[in-house]
């Protein structure tokens, strides 16, 4: 089996997205889904690739924003981990805060950790990793690490927000610290990729 990883930097806040892809099976999985756009699709359809679903890091605006244009265009379905339900309902806060356009609800079915997930011939372990949010998760796909806004090079995701917690950072950078060997690659929400080696020292 070999496994295919494609950024694609989108809107509102230059946004990774990640296509993760068996590259044997021609099956994929869309990590976060933040532009409602045709870009990412046409590069699945390109590389005959099927892709099967969507999974969410986090629940912030700008991680989800694509969502309904994905359902209603391509009938995909969109998942995230149920402790931020809360935050999707208030999925305009932060929009009107930075003077975006209000959307609809993004229409999100939600898992708990019990929940299984696989891309081909690969499992995706769910990491629980609050502290940015309260529902906020990484994803583990054959030793690559999806890290949402949990983990990002140099740094970590802001913990000042309404649904933040700093404590619960730091505890979940231990978790994946203590998990994961250093060679581990890292794929953050935002910006360039990174290791958890480069990152070890940050607490």
């Amino acid at each position: 089996m070999s496994l295919l990883v494609k950024q694609f930097i989108k809107p509102p806040l230059r946004n990774n997205n990640y296509i993760v892809a068996d590259d044997e099976k021609k099956t994929a999985v869309l990590i976060d889904c933040s532009s409602p756009d045709d870009e990412i699709m046409n590069w699945v359809k390109k590389n005959n690739l099927k892709l099967e679903y969507i999974l969410i890091t986090h629940a912030h605006f700008d991680h989800i924003l694509g969502v309904n244009y994905y359902l209603n265009k391509y009938g995909l379905k969109a998942f995230c981990y149920e402790k931020d339900a809360a935050l999707v309902e208030r999925v305009n806060e932060y929009i009107n805060m930075l003077h975006f356009q209000e959307v609809e609800q993004p229409q999100l079915n939600f898992f708990d950790l019990t929940s299984k997930f696989k891309v081909g011939g690969y499992p995706i372990e769910i990491i629980e990793t609050p502290g940015h949010t309260m529902g906020g998760v990484c994803y583990l796909i054959d030793k690559n690490l999806f890290s949402g806004d949990t983990l990002f090079q140099g740094t970590c995701g802001r913990t000042d927000l309404r649904e933040s917690d700093e404590n619960a950072m730091r505890e979940s950078l231990s978790k994946l610290f203590k998990k994961l060997p250093d060679a581990t690659p890292v794929y953050p929400g935002h910006g360039a990729p990174t290791t958890i080696g480069q990152e070890r020292n940050l607490y």
